[in-house]
């Protein structure tokens, strides 16, 4: 790829979980690129308002990172699972997932507080991105991305990213009754402020939808995008901002190191 632009190690996330060596995964925060005002500055979003000039050089700054860059996804909340191509495409593929089996192809999903969850099995196989906003995690865009990776799902093991804490995610009592409607433990995750509101734990959420599905092995969970302006986009605190990405990709194959 010729000359990498090397993101300072505080301007990115690398999950902390027991992945085999062939995983490799990191995920974009908002420093480290040269977007201003409200994107400041690593904004990856191209829908969202920003200078495309900026977000073509923060799109290769954080590309430098991968063996390559990723099939971009126009997400929709949805629960719709693709497979990564080694050849983006143009115009963007309408899913909140993707999975492969290939060798330095990373899947990759962009976040302002959605949940973005990164996926792989114990030998180091196959790899899924996927993007859980509280629609596709509800209409079960995890337990398709799952299904999408054609292995046992308690060999699986899920890492989640920053996203929404539960201290900030105040939603409306329809959200909780979606929940509720797919799964009746979904209750747990809801905690009453009064007025018909309610504080959602999306970590817990998805966990629980994980662990329905056979993925036991999960890992992250500890950040909150809204709380952290100086580290990560929040859609819910400032409206229009940028976004962030996460990405994993398979280095080589286990069984051949």
């Amino acid at each position: 790829m010729g000359d990498r632009f090397v993101l300072n190690p505080a301007d990115f996330i690398i999950p902390d979980w027991p992945a085999p060596p062939n995983i490799k995964a990191i995920i974009s925060t908002r420093a480290g690129g040269i977007s201003s005002g409200v994107y400041a500055s690593l904004n990856l979003g191209t829908h969202v308002g920003d200078d495309a000039t900026s977000v073509i050089e923060n799109r290769q700054r954080f590309c430098a990172q991968l063996p390559r860059p990723p099939m971009w996804l126009r997400q929709v909340h949805g629960v719709n699972v693709v497979t990564a191509h080694a050849v983006p495409t143009a115009p963007e593929t309408e899913a909140d997932a993707a999975f492969t089996r290939c060798i330095d192809i990373p899947c990759a999903v962009m976040v302002a507080d959605c949940l973005p969850v990164l996926l792989c099995d114990k030998t180091g196989t196959v790899v899924a991105a996927a993007h859980a906003g509280w629609r596709g995690l509800c209409a079960g865009v995890l337990q398709n991305t799952i299904a999408s990776m054609k292995v046992p799902p308690d060999q699986i093991m899920a890492y989640l990213g920053p996203a929404i804490g539960p201290h900030a995610f105040y939603v409306g009592a329809e959200v909780r009754a979606a929940f509720m409607a797919a799964e009746v433990e979904a209750e747990e995750s809801f905690l009453a402020v009064g007025d018909g509101k309610y504080q959602a734990n999306i970590y817990k959420l998805a966990r629980l939808f994980l662990a329905r599905a056979g993925v036991v092995m999960v890992y992250g969970g500890e950040f909150c995008t809204v709380s952290q302006p100086e580290r990560f986009f929040s859609y819910r605190r400032d409206g229009v901002t940028g976004r962030m990405a996460a990405a994993i990709w398979l280095e080589n194959r286990l069984q051949d190191q």
